[in-house]
């Protein structure tokens, strides 16, 4: 008993001590050791891997992980581990700030990649200025995400404000619409896109007929439908995300409408067309996402992500990885211009800021004073059929 109770007193010492250790290192804000004495640093992704919008948001940390790992013997030769921490905001705005804090408190921490949702990014990232982390997002389209000019806030995608309108361009020169319904899902993204798409539709001639909101989450959507159906438009547009947006097509489509529905960034994915099916025909997309398979840098990036997930792109996983390598471009500057010593989440901040000309797989990225990229595009694509992705269509620059 006595050696039992001594064994366990000198366990005790040895846990206190350690315990000491870790606590002073925390302190200093330093990052613990990886292998061979390297300085563990780590890049958080913060984006739904659970709920409706999981498609994009997996496919956004998977292209992010691809680009970190991708990266990993360049920064072991400066005498940094490079970690991946994703989280799951599961596309809600209180899941993202309780994630956010944590992100904060995690001094190993120098980075974070996402949002998808505008909605969860906007309060989110207030927590990330208040800790001087950087964000780069890789979908994130309204128009407050940068209107609010925080330094740690950044895009490598377009705005709203320029999305909607190339949509209306779209829709009353190419497709001749005249008369549209309007229907939004009344979050930040979806509102913001609506609002943007209404205002230059009714500048270039064209009368909305309707402008409904529904809710994320329903299943049922006949009400807004019966609407549609009084009205008789030539287009519907739809401002939301791809779990409701196939219901809506899919539903209005057995109810006889075959007028082409348009929408954004948020319909891009291959879950539309699970949910939608055959009913996806006639449906265009405008997306900040361009072309992957377009380039010959984006093919290469398409067929080693198949190799190594062993999945299909989406329309968002080549700009998680360029996001990502926004990050790292940032941290590796930071560093350097630190004396390869460890840079503060403050250098790197700044430095991914003053980023110009980078060129990722598919992207250019040059910050502006508010963190848009000063070479963000807008596309169009259609559906023919029920496959994914889409047929590129038209490129409207941005204005």
């Amino acid at each position: 008993m006595k050696m039992r109770k001594s064994m366990s007193l000198l366990l005790s010492g040895s846990l206190a001590l350690t315990m000491l250790a870790a606590c002073g290192k925390s302190s200093s804000g330093s990052s613990s050791e990886g292998s061979n004495g390297s300085k563990v640093i780590k890049i958080a992704t913060q984006t739904p891997l659970s709920g409706g919008s999981a498609t994009l948001g997996e496919a956004i940390k998977l292209g992010a992980q691809m680009q970190l790992d991708e990266q990993k013997d360049k920064f072991k030769k400066l005498g940094y581990e490079l970690k991946l921490q994703p989280y799951d905001d599961q596309g809600d705005p209180k899941k993202g700030v309780a994630n956010a804090q944590l992100i904060g408190a995690d001094k190993q921490i120098y980075g974070v990649v996402g949002h998808l949702n505008s909605g969860v990014a906007i309060p989110s990232s207030e927590i990330y200025e208040k800790y001087k982390i950087p964000m780069v997002s890789p979908a994130n389209t309204a128009t407050e995400v940068t209107d609010r000019n925080l330094q740690s806030v950044n895009r490598i995608c377009g705005r709203d404000d320029y999305q909607g309108p190339a949509g209306a361009e779209y829709a009353t020169g190419k497709l001749g619409a005249k008369k549209i319904f309007v229907i939004q899902d009344k979050t930040a993204y979806g509102t913001g896109l609506a609002d943007a798409f209404k205002k230059s539709a009714e500048e270039k001639g064209a009368k909305i007929v309707g402008y409904e909101g529904i809710t994320v989450g329903e299943k049922d959507f006949n009400g807004v439908i019966n609407q549609v159906l009084s009205k008789k438009p030539d287009l519907v547009f739809f401002g939301g995300l791809y779990s409701e947006g196939g219901l809506i097509i899919k539903q209005a489509r057995e109810k006889g409408i075959d007028v082409p529905f348009m929408g954004g960034d948020g319909l891009d994915s291959s879950t539309l067309v699970e949910i939608a099916g055959k009913s996806v025909k006639n449906v265009f997309i405008t997306s900040v996402a361009g072309d992957t398979e377009g380039t010959e840098t984006g093919k290469k990036f398409a067929g080693n992500y198949k190799k190594k997930f062993n999945k299909n792109i989406e329309s968002y996983s080549v700009y998680g990885y360029d996001s990502m390598g926004v990050v790292l471009k940032g941290l590796e500057d930071a560093i350097k211009e630190n004396g390869k010593k460890q840079p503060t989440r403050e250098q790197v901040m700044k430095a991914v800021r003053n980023l110009k000309d980078f060129q990722g797989a598919v992207t250019k990225v040059s910050f502006d004073s508010k963190g848009d990229n000063d070479f963000a595009k807008f596309f169009v694509y259609k559906f023919d059929d029920a496959k994914y992705p889409p047929v590129f269509d038209a490129e409207i620059p941005k204005k």
